[in-house]
């Protein structure tokens, strides 16, 4: 098969590149689009009950949440006469804003004590945009808003926040820290490309595959856009891993094409053996980081979704280019490969070296390397223990950023929710009105809730006041419907409980519970409730394709057991770091939060255990390549860590280097993003690869290489070899 793809490339060599390139320019010129169509939402549980009720009150009872969100703090009592005129002239200005529909605040709306601050200085303005905009209008519509009230205007103070502000504070902010980790990343990678290279013209063919990468996901992610929402965090994975791949497969084939014609070989002949050898290698690793990525896709959430998307499209391409472009331009560009040298011995290749000497010193004493090893892993992901988990908000955007500084004013200052209750619906047929108000009477018992307002009555916990409802809009033709007012944000622990307080309680049948709270706390269980699977499929995924490739049954056991270990490790020091607030020397200044974002979690897991089948892959064709010519275990250990090594430590740095530019990002989850998934892919291709894989395979012995028969008779069949 990769003997034929070799022949193939090398005969139409021209032909490849000419179609490559003309590829390129057609992905950048369409695949650019996506950047217009990218949202920031997507954390939300679709199939939930929550979900359920916020379609139910926009269709039925004509809900609409605030667009934006005016906080206006005039420094002296909201009823002060000054105070006020100020106030109606900002109000007076915004409802005549395009693109707004209505307004409602604390002095047009009957003086709610909900819409006044705690020290009776501040008042809120609701702001609701017309329903039919698009999101992109909803964005441009807050932008502007944003721009022209969140100022001073004489002794009045404006602040303006809402959910599309803070999702559009969230989208400049990533599209900028992008630019900037990238300004970053790729002077650095092209250093470090020279020095590993080692020649001007080599250094450069990373690029081929990365360009092919990235681009052929943008115009993946145009097309997926059209049919679904895409996150805008997952350009953050196409350019990271793109990058990373590129540089990873490139290392492989350039350097085995080295090797090829070093031993004497021609050009033609050292493109088909580099596609036989190294190209095989590539293919079984983009098919294991593929199946791995594709995991993302089972969550209800479109956020993680995205990453699917991203993920799998950066793989395939990359596995494309550095199977057909990248061979027909060694083939076109063959001994010159080494010209302009920038250092010393790049032509040479040893087989006895640094890593092969670490090799032979971990077998010697391979116990002792494996305890001492755990127990280090251990200590760094004791952490790991105490780790909470919880959703993006506000906190997220640096503290001076406006938005941020607007959510802070909201949740200090102001008691109750009164923009993000919790809700009950409950159908007529289940209920009548006055098992209704005895629902709503169980709810106001609850502690924590500020208010209750029900079909017939509003219940006013701080005051103790129960005032009848005469003509009430909580009822539409299907369902009556309870708003609970909570005393802390949506996604506090104890509003959550309330949540889960009202579930449990005697509610008349298909009753539904939705709401700010409701939603976060669906979010959290759907992604948990996945977890099982996911780990099931990686479980799967890992065991089938380093079956396929190696014939064993103890290597793939044994790659799964190393990413549970290096994960283990990772998941510790990203609790050390972003839940307990250690280490900003390094990542810059965040919010400590106390909480880890458990979308953000997951990926980082996924996309380390897709890496480290990368390297396992890497490491294992060397070894597996000297086994099969009759070395004993340790022998063929030594010699492919010796071969693998230096380029599975260098690929590491350099996608490492990628994702470490991610904590230059204003951003707390992006941060999170670089540091975690930097540090598990130096730890898996340092520690992981260069002491506990020779350590245990030396333990293992000739049993590295077993499986039972009829397991063997499936790999005769269905592996493939060269």
């Amino acid at each position: 098969m990769f003997e034929r793809l070799g022949h193939f490339v090398v005969i139409r060599r021209k032909s490849i590149l000419a179609v490559y390139l003309v590829a390129l320019v057609f992905a950048g010129a369409v695949g650019s689009g996506v950047f217009a169509n990218l949202k920031t939402q997507g954390y939300d549980n679709l199939s939930s009950d929550s979900a359920r009720v916020d379609s139910i009150l926009k269709n039925d009872f004509n809900n609409q949440d605030a667009s934006a969100l005016l906080v206006i703090d005039s420094q002296k009592n909201v009823d002060d006469p000054i105070a006020r005129s100020n106030a109606e002239k900002i109000i007076a200005k915004v409802s005549v804003e395009p693109n707004v529909e209505s307004v409602s605040s604390y002095w047009n709306s009957g003086q709610s004590s909900a819409l006044r601050s705690i020290d009776g200085k501040a008042g809120l303005v609701l702001v609701y945009f017309n329903k039919d905009l698009s999101s992109a209008e909803v964005d441009k519509t807050a932008a502007h808003i944003q721009a022209t009230y969140d100022n001073s205007m004489g002794d009045t103070r404006t602040y303006v926040n809402g959910m599309p502000v803070l999702y559009h504070a969230i989208t400049e902010q990533i599209t900028s820290d992008l630019a900037k980790a990238e300004s970053i990343a790729i002077p650095l990678n092209i250093i470090m490309l020279l020095i590993i290279f080692g020649t001007a013209i080599s250094s450069g063919l990373p690029m081929v595959v990365a360009l092919g990468s990235v681009l052929g996901s943008f115009l993946t992610l145009f097309a997926i856009t059209q049919i679904t929402d895409v996150s805008i965090f997952a350009l953050n994975l196409v350019t990271g891993l793109g990058l990373g791949l590129g540089v990873d497969y490139a290392l492989l084939i350039v350097n085995r094409f080295r090797e090829e014609l070093h031993a004497g070989n021609s050009v033609d002949d050292s493109v088909q053996r580099t596609i036989a050898s190294a190209g095989r290698t590539v293919f079984f690793s983009g098919l294991a980081v593929t199946l791995v990525l594709a995991s993302l896709v089972v969550f209800p959430q479109y956020f993680l979704k995205s990453f699917a998307y991203a993920g799998v499209s950066v793989v395939i391409f990359a596995v494309l280019a550095s199977l057909f472009a990248l061979p027909a331009v060694l083939a076109i560009v063959g001994t010159r490969i080494d010209k302009y040298a920038v250092r010393k011995a790049v032509k040479q290749t040893q087989d006895d070296g640094a890593w092969a000497w670490l090799a032979r010193t971990v077998m010697k004493r391979p116990l002792l390397a494996i305890c001492g090893t755990l127990i280090v892993l251990a200590c760094i992901a004791a952490p790991a223990l105490s780790a909470k988990f919880g959703q993006v908000d506000d906190r997220v955007l640096p503290k001076d950023n406006k938005a941020a500084i607007s959510s802070a004013i909201l949740r200090d200052r102001f008691d109750g929710q009164q923009t993000t209750p919790i809700e009950i619906l409950i159908p007529q047929s289940s209920a009548d009105s006055r098992s209704v108000q005895t629902v709503a009477d169980d709810i106001a018992k609850e502690q924590g809730v500020v208010s209750v307002l029900s079909p017939t009555t509003y219940i006013d916990n701080r005051t103790g006041v129960r005032t009848p409802v005469t003509q009430s809009s909580q009822v539409s033709n299907d369902y009556f419907r309870i708003t609970a007012v909570t005393e802390r944000g949506p996604r506090e622990s104890s509003s959550v409980d309330i949540v889960g307080n009202i579930r449990n309680m005697n509610l008349p049948p298909a009753t539904m519970v939705g709401g700010a709270s409701a939603t976060y706390a669906d979010s959290q269980s759907g992604i948990a409730d996945k977890l099982p699977v996911i780990f099931g499929w990686l479980t799967v995924a890992t065991l089938f394709v380093l079956f396929l490739y190696t014939g064993s049954v103890l290597l793939p056991i044994k790659a799964v057991i190393l990413n549970v270990l290096s994960l283990s490790a990772t998941l510790g020091l990203v609790t050390w770091v972003f839940q307990d607030g250690h280490m900003m020397w390094l990542t810059g200044d965040f919010t400590v939060t106390g909480t880890l974002d458990t979308s953000m979690i997951v990926l980082i897991a996924v996309v380390a255990f897709g890496l480290s089948m990368d390297y396992e892959v890497f490491m294992l064709s060397r070894i597996k390549e000297e086994h099969d010519r009759g070395a004993s275990t340790t022998d063929a250990v030594s010699f492919g860590l010796q071969r693998s090594g230096r380029i599975v430590t260098a690929a590491a740095v350099l996608i490492a280097l990628v994702f470490a530019c991610f904590m230059t990002s204003g951003v707390t989850n992006i941060k999170m993003l670089g540091l975690g998934t930097a540090f598990a892919i130096v730890l898996d291709a340092s520690v992981i690869r260069g002491l506990l894989v020779p350590a245990l395979m030396r333990v293992a012995g000739k049993w590295n290489w077993w499986a039972p028969q009829w397991l063997q008779r499936i790999h005769a069949r269905f592996g493939i070899t060269d």
